[in-house]
């Protein structure tokens, strides 16, 4: 290779480096850069102790349905992957079904509006999205409806990024963000005109308690919708490659334990509300939303290089690597989880609190 040729190399692949490292941002515009990748509200010097923790909390399954401290455990996931799910994924924490000739922020988008048009509000409604995350549900659905968006998160440094990109989007007057626990939400009783979840209630350690406090805050005749995460019907506890399938999706998402899917009517009615629907979004008609995982692979391995590379430099917090790591290994567990018609991450329910309780 004479000189000029490896010149030309050399500053290709400085470059693309440069590229991937201090420009491409996440799925979405004005995302996180990989520059940017923190620990959350961690500080940089803990990331990897608290990765450590984390991980040791599957090691006493018991206590992750009972313990007090799942809220904290929530936390501490939050602010190892937030960073990552930004720059890697994009500012709406969620799936959704894949439609032919729409991308995957646009599927993003109509699956988020349908959750605001099931609930039939209008402009200047009082709606409460809850578990938040960045906000990339709210600031859609308020642009979509006009409605005055309240978002819950127990994650702080989430509450600053929702706030963030709130204020970049124009709409911090009709979305506001409160850091908080939604199994003990600081709002008035019978304060909202609408509710709606996205994947959220799933991190509660029991669903009971947090359909309740929705059905508390919500106004009688107004409706509550979520999108939540389940096993279905074709899952067999008794099948290892089953199961060790959901508890890999358990451990790689900040999971107390995956709800059957025959679950969530039963709590809805317990609380005291009217089901008023319930379907499974993943299934035909829909196409299959985990092809968008399967066909990231690529991507996935080469920002796992990014991020071993910035952590090699000591620019992304020691752990970052693992982090990342565990995220790509889950992405592969959803996908089998998918393809396998075992597990679904928009399982449907709407709900209408009685105009008398």
């Amino acid at each position: 290779m004479d000189a000029l040729a490896l010149f030309a190399t050399v500053s290709l692949i400085a470059a693309s480096l440069y590229w991937f490292i201090c420009i491409h941002g996440s799925a979405e515009q004005k995302g996180k850069r990989a520059v940017e990748l923190s620990g959350g509200s961690i500080a940089k010097e803990k990331v990897e102790d608290n990765y450590k923790q984390y991980w040791s909390f599957f090691r006493r399954p018991k206590e992750i349905e009972t313990t007090e401290n799942v809220p904290a455990f929530v936390d501490t996931f939050y602010n190892l992957v937030t960073d990552i799910y930004e720059w890697g994924w994009g500012q709406s924490f969620h799936f959704s079904p894949s439609i032919p000739g729409k991308s995957d922020r646009e599927c993003t988008r109509i699956h988020e509006q349908r959750a605001v048009d099931l609930l039939g509000v209008k402009p200047g409604a009082r709606i409460l999205d809850a578990g938040c995350g960045v906000g990339g549900p709210m600031r859609a659905i308020a642009a979509h409806s006009g409605a005055n968006i309240v978002g819950i998160t127990i994650n702080e440094y989430q509450v600053n990024r929702a706030r963030l990109h709130n204020k970049k989007a124009g709409l911090d007057s009709l979305c506001e963000v409160v850091c908080g626990n939604f199994l003990e939400m600081p709002f008035d009783d019978n304060s909202f005109d609408g509710v709606y979840s996205i994947e959220a209630t799933c991190h509660a350690p029991k669903l009971e308690d947090v359909y309740r406090e929705i059905y508390r805050v919500l106004k009688p005749g107004s409706m509550y919708v979520s999108y939540e995460w389940v096993t279905t019907e074709l899952f067999n506890s008794d099948d290892p490659e089953h199961v060790a399938i959901i508890h890999g999706i358990e451990r790689g998402d900040a999971l107390p334990g995956l709800r059957k899917h025959s679950d969530i009517y039963e709590v809805a009615k317990k609380v005291g509300f009217e089901v008023v629907d319930e379907k499974d979004l993943a299934k035909p008609p829909s196409n299959p939303w985990w092809t968008r995982l399967q066909m990231g692979k690529i991507a996935y391995w080469r920002n796992h290089i990014v991020v071993t590379v910035l952590s090699w430099l000591g620019i992304a917090p020691k752990g970052t690597v693992d982090v990342h790591k565990m995220l790509v290994e889950t992405a592969d567990y959803l996908a089998k989880g998918g393809d396998k018609g075992i597990f679904s991450p928009m399982h449907m329910i709407l709900c209408r609190k009685p105009e008398k309780h």
